[in-house]
């Protein structure tokens, strides 16, 4: 890493082959690495599915449109990961806010790498 990288900002992943903002507004973050494998998102979202083989769940789609915030906002919501802080984060693309699950209720995206 050089002096002028500094951390990953997590409002720009997947933006280089993300579909237009116009499109899909609405972008999932999801921090794999902390995912502790209970399920709920699979449960409340049909975008969400479980591995059971290596117990990691994962979106089908990273970038969604209206139609499909509701279910994710959910799954974001009922997620126990970091003591129920979530592992999955809605962002809407336009403002770069955290839709969900929000923690700290300022629309700061709550993703620790």
């Amino acid at each position: 890493m050089s002096d002028t990288d500094g951390p990953i900002d997590p409002s720009e992943i997947g933006e280089a082959n993300a579909p237009p903002v116009e499109e899909k507004p609405y972008k999932i973050v999801f921090e794999a690495n902390k995912c502790i494998g209970a399920g709920r998102c699979a449960e409340v979202s049909d975008n969400w599915e479980l591995d059971l083989g290596t117990g990691i769940a994962k979106p089908r789609a990273y970038f969604i449109d209206e139609a499909d915030l509701d279910a994710n906002v959910e799954a974001a919501e009922v997620c126990p990961a970091k003591k129920d802080r979530g592992v999955i984060h809605v962002v809407d693309r336009r403002t770069n806010e955290e839709i969900s699950p929000d923690p700290n209720g300022d629309g700061t995206l709550s993703v620790d790498w």
